[in-house]
């Protein structure tokens, strides 16, 4: 088994619903993610972010878009509810190990192993993990904003 870091970029927040979602994307050094894979997966966010919260929990969460070496692309979606719990909603595309029909890494299908991310995505699972506590369960008030200003740094991740 062989391990390289990949590259992270971190964009602006989004509004899907009612919920305002933090972006990543990790793709391989020198080679970012193609824009008709991006286009396709920021179309399918929608179906992967809870509909509506619980009325208490702040509607935030952030979405992982990663690209693999090979032909795979993968759509992860985390949100926060029930106020300290992620709820995953995930696709993936040009992947067969993953149940993908084919290898086009923009025909996102959703994912039904009950896998939550690897080794890269997981980094910013752990960063999410720390602003959510640091900045909504710590304070004596929640200060969403500040949650949702505190991004990873971009570069490289895995590691």
């Amino acid at each position: 088994m062989g391990f390289a870091t990949k590259q992270l970029s971190v964009h602006t927040p989004i509004e899907v619903g009612r919920r305002t979602i933090k972006r990543y994307h990790v793709d391989q050094p020198g080679r970012p993610i193609e824009p008709h894979v991006e286009r396709v997966a920021y179309k399918a966010l929608p179906g992967l972010v809870p509909a509506a919260g619980d009325g208490a929990t702040p509607e935030a969460g952030w979405m992982v878009l990663h690209r693999g070496g090979d032909t795979g692309a993968y759509l992860n979606v985390y949100s926060w509810v029930w106020d300290n719990v992620i709820e995953f909603h995930a696709m993936a595309a040009g992947q067969a190990a993953v149940g993908c029909p084919d290898d086009d890494p923009s025909n996102f299908v959703p994912l039904t192993k009950p896998w939550i991310g690897c080794v890269w995505e997981l980094a910013v699972l752990e960063h999410e993990r720390s602003a959510w506590v640091r900045h909504m369960l710590a304070p004596e008030r929640p200060d969403v904003a500040a949650y949702l200003g505190d991004a990873m740094a971009e570069g490289p991740v895995g590691w």
